[in-house]
């Protein structure tokens, strides 16, 4: 488990540096007016027919999303979420799971129940319509929106850990 977790986050790092230039591209190529980036003779998946500051904008919302939402869990399982941590430091441990249980009974159940169908339905609405982005953006929504359920059920999958755990600390 921990040489999953140190692989994902190298490979989450090398997403953040992935990012980072292609922002910078972006501003680079916006300044000196190059749009498109590269034309290609045929459709190719995900880019289209051409590499476009909007394709370059768009592939920035989906590495952040990635980068973002799939190391939720590992920041769930290892408790550096955030906290009103003034209040809850001094607590006693057992008044802690208490706490964590809580939260996780009364807030995170009722998310995911709520949002896991609506991202599955999401993500099959793209599928279907073969969901594309305006204006020269990136091709094949879909990939992108399904890591919008996948990410959740990881995420909903360590909340569930995590509370069993907490459930056998109250007890």
């Amino acid at each position: 488990m921990k040489a999953f977790q140190e692989v994902s986050l190298k490979i989450l790092a090398v997403g953040v540096v992935v990012l980072m230039s292609a922002i910078v591209l972006q501003v680079v190529c916006s300044a000196l007016d190059i749009n498109p980036l590269a034309i290609f003779q045929t459709d190719t998946p995900l880019l289209g027919k051409a590499i476009t500051l909007n394709s370059l904008l768009d592939f920035q919302w989906h590495i952040l999303v990635i980068v973002g939402l799939m190391p939720a869990g590992l920041v769930w399982l290892h408790g550096n979420h955030v906290r009103v941590d003034f209040l809850y430091n001094p607590m006693l441990p057992r008044w802690k799971a208490r706490i964590d249980l809580a939260g996780n009974l009364l807030f995170a159940a009722p998310f995911f129940c709520l949002m896991l169908p609506a991202s599955i339905k999401f993500f099959q609405r793209a599928w279907t319509s073969d969901e594309a982005s305006r204006n020269g953006g990136l091709n094949d929504l879909w990939l992108i929106k399904s890591v919008l359920p996948f990410g959740l059920l990881l995420l909903a999958l360590a909340v569930m850990v995590e509370t069993l755990r907490l459930l056998r600390a109250v007890r």
